[in-house]
This record gives structure tokens, sequence and C-alpha cells, in this order.
């Protein structure tokens, strides 16, 4: 016997109301962008019209047939488009030597200024849409932006790859939130451990020495995904730290850690440190994995009680 639990297949009122919400959604869109004046982003074109002079402007030499197959448009209708785009100098065709009704078209000197236009107003508008948003507000809208172009069609290229950028406003309140969510969910540490992050964020930001110390964001289409940082040993001035290295759960396995090492210790190099040295819990073994691919070692032992927990802590070192 199971105890599995299988969800009611969706019901006419279900389907309805996601029918609603979706052209309200639309509607909303629309509304947003100016979508129904006359003009495109307050160009001389409709939407339309800048959507086929994008098509242009991408794809270089190209047929009204391909256009018209993508965009899922009348021939007829991108006829009298491009035979108005002619008109006005935009666009050149140049027939085919063996089929002169299908001719290739390519924008003019004067089709590429007039999509240089277009391009920028489309950008000063969504810049306008994105700019007043917060940096976490900007990065759910985006989220939910590629959850829709993901569910509604196929994805046309793999995911974007992670990058690693310097640190900025508001990034050192992230990095102490999900280290104590994260170490709280996966080992049971409790608010020492957030308050022990928050000094380290805290005299990092204080006495920050961009010659000699870095942290890194690592990121996706806006959303953060780990964190490291190298700063100088209070202590040994030749002597660098790595420390707060964190990889978010949904992004394990990607290489991240890895890289966010790579990218510690090559800038520890370069800013002329002879060693690099970190301090880490025994329990903490995939982030072990990465420091020996490293080539660092352990070198010290010792049993402590913090963070709520009997811990072994260890110092790994390398020699730089």
């Amino acid at each position: 016997m199971t105890n599995a639990v299988f969800a009611a297949p969706p019901t006419d009122d279900d389907i309805d109301r996601a029918v609603a919400a979706f052209r309200h959604f639309n509607r909303f869109y629309t509304r947003l962008l100016g979508l129904f004046g006359n003009s495109y982003v307050s160009s001389r074109l409709s939407l339309t019209e800048g959507r086929v002079l994008f098509e242009l402007a991408t794809r270089g030499r190209c047929r009204a047939t391909e256009i018209a197959a993508d965009l899922s448009l009348d021939p007829g209708y991108l006829s009298r488009i491009l035979r108005k785009f002619e008109e006005k100098g935009i666009v050149a065709r140049s027939p085919l030597p063996t089929d002169a009704r299908n001719a290739v078209l390519r924008l003019t000197r004067k089709g590429k200024a007039t999509f240089a236009d277009l391009d920028r107003r489309s950008a000063k508008q969504g810049r306008s849409v994105l700019e007043p948003l917060t940096p976490a507000t900007r990065a759910a809208l985006l989220r939910s932006i590629r959850t829709m172009e993901e569910t509604l069609g196929p994805r046309l290229e793999p995911p974007a790859p992670f990058i690693l950028r310097p640190h900025r406003p508001g990034d050192m309140g992230w990095v102490i939130a999900r280290n104590a969510a994260i170490y709280a969910q996966e080992y049971g540490w409790d608010s020492t451990y957030e308050a022990l992050v928050a000094r380290i964020c805290a005299d990092f930001i204080d006495h920050f020495d961009p010659r000699r110390e870095r942290c890194w964001i690592a990121e996706r289409d806006g959303e953060p995904l780990g964190c490291v940082f190298c700063v100088r040993h209070p202590e040994r001035e030749d002597t660098a730290r790595l420390r707060l290295l964190l990889v978010e759960l949904s992004a394990r396995g990607l290489g991240l850690g890895k890289a966010l090492v790579t990218e510690c210790v090559n800038f520890a190099r370069t800013a002329g440190y002879s060693r690099m040295t970190l301090w880490t819990q025994s329990i903490l073994k995939a982030a072990h994995h990465l420091y020996a691919q490293a080539g660092f070692s352990l070198t010290a032992e010792e049993s402590h009680h913090s963070f709520g927990k009997d811990l072994v802590a260890q110092t790994w070192d390398l020699e730089l």
C-alpha cells in the first residue's frame, strides 16, 4: 500500500481562471510598454515594423520567407512592410540569379541608422522599467521572465554560464543571510555563526584594500549563486586568507566552487602574497576536496564548541 498523494486533474474552472490571469497579464504588459499606440517606443514604426527591422538587422542578409516563417507573419502583410521600407530607403533587395522572385534583403546605411535609433529607444524603455527596482526585486523579476521563457517555449540556447563579479552595495546582506540559512539547514548551526559572518563582512567593508583584498559574487541571470573572499591576514603581511566560500544548493555540481577557489588563489598570487591560509571545519567534506584540488594542505586541527555544536576546526595552508 502506498502513501503517495496524487494531484487531481485540473478542472474547467481551474483552466478558466488560469486563462483569465494570463489575459490580464497580457493587457498589463501591453499597457506597460505602450504597445497600443501608433508607434513603437516613440519611433515612427509600428510594433510589427520594429520587429521586422530587428530581424533584418540581426540576421544580416536574409529572405522574406525566412522572416515570415519565424514571425508567423502573413506573407502579403510582410510584403507591404518591406515595400514601405524600400520606399523609405531602409531596405535594399538583391535578386537571386536562380530565382528573381525570392530576393535577398539587407539594410541600407539609412536602415542601419534607423535600427540603431530604435535599439537605443528600446534599451531606454527597458532601463526606465528596471532601474527603479531594487537589485533583489530586479533579480526576482528576471527569474520570473526566465521561467516564462523556459515554460512556454523551447530554449534555443543552453543556460547562461555563471559569472564572477566584484561585490557591490547589498551583497554583504546576501552573504550574511545565505550563510546563516544554509549552515542552519545543513548542519544545525545557531545564530552565533550568523554573527561571525556579519563581523567578517563588516571588517571587510570597513578596511577594504582593493589592491590586496577582493570579494567575488557568483551570479547567473542576476541571481547570486555563491561567494568567496580574499582578505589580508591580521598578523602576517605576506599571508592572505580565503574566507566565506559558499555555493547555493541549487548551483552545486556546476563547478562553481572550484571556480571561486581558483579565482581567489590566482588573485592572491597576483597581489603579491607568498602564502594563503583558511579556517574550516572537519565536517565540510565537499569544501576540503576543493581546497586539496587547489593545492592546500591540512596543517592543524583543534576540537572546539562553536555555533551550538561540537566541532573540529581545521587550518589549511598553501604556498603561493
